[in-house]
């Protein structure tokens, strides 16, 4: 692991000065928690949350500390970190408020892209004294982006939630990753991230791909099965998956299989539309 001064800029434009690489580190971001074990500084966590389910010794090799948008912040801070890692959509800004009240470095995330995902996992190895092992990851990321994107578009749609129906919308970290991989977003313009839509709504979308992740809604055959028998492109060439949910959302390792899965699905969504 590195050593010397650390000195970086969070999401926020917030300076994060350390004079070497933190090694009492607080995840409260799953897919980072999963990212630091990746690169390695698995032992410099001392807390994470109930939801940092990735590795599965994530949560016996560390202190819990709450859920993600409802943390102890008392045992964080008697956990005495030298930095608190966050992001800005998964984490409250008031926990993160109240933490820097008391003294605590919190570094903020907030990668609404692919490349800027990569970007924040070397800022995380930098934290961590990681900062090779980052780079090999970020590299990884970068050279499956060169790939360039699939064209024309498959128009897609990747449901979050049922009972009401929500979608992925723009500006997010899913989304950008999906145009990566040659998909077209119908609800990238609704004003909300993640809009909720009628059935009427996503069949006049005429998608011909559906994706159904796991999480945060636990989606499964039953739902496909559901969805198949609506009057849409996808329904009618069978291209509704049940996809893994944190292959979709989660930052760090997970990032050039998800390119590549989401590749695969997009080409063969256009090759059952041509048939």
């Amino acid at each position: 692991m590195g050593s010397g001064p650390v000195a970086l800029r969070d999401a926020r434009g917030v300076a994060c000065e350390l004079a070497e690489p933190a090694r009492r580190v607080v995840s409260l971001v799953p897919s980072w928690t999963e990212t630091l074990h990746a690169l390695g500084a698995a032992e410099r966590l001392v807390g994470v949350t109930e939801y940092c389910v990735h590795p599965d010794a994530a949560r016996t090799q560390a202190a819990v500390v709450g859920g993600t948008k409802t943390p102890d912040l008392q045992r964080i801070l008697a956990l005495a970190p030298d930095v608190v890692i966050a992001n800005r959509e998964e984490n409250r800004r008031l926990d993160v408020e109240r933490l820097e009240a008391a003294g605590a470095c919190v570094f903020v995330t907030d990668a609404r892209t692919v490349a800027q995902a990569a970007l924040e996992i070397e800022q995380l190895g930098a934290l961590v004294g990681a900062a090779p092992r980052a780079r090999e990851l970020a590299h990884a990321i970068r050279a499956a982006l060169l790939r360039g994107v699939p064209s024309p578009p498959v128009c897609t749609v990747a449901l979050i939630w049922k009972d009401p129906y929500m979608a992925l919308g723009g500006d997010c970290f899913a989304h950008d990753l999906l145009e990566r991989c040659g998909a077209s977003n119908p609800f990238a313009a609704r004003e909300r991230r993640y809009p909720r839509i009628a059935l009427d709504e996503l069949v006049a979308a005429a998608p011909e791909l559906i994706l159904l992740p796991t999480e945060p809604y636990a989606f499964g055959e039953p739902d496909r099965r559901e969805l198949l028998a609506l009057d849409c492109p996808a329904a009618r060439s069978a291209q509704i998956h049940v996809v893994e949910g944190e292959l979709l959302t989660w930052y760090g390792p997970r990032i050039p299989r998800a390119l590549a899965t989401f590749r695969e699905l997009v080409l063969r969504a256009r090759a059952a539309s041509a048939e």
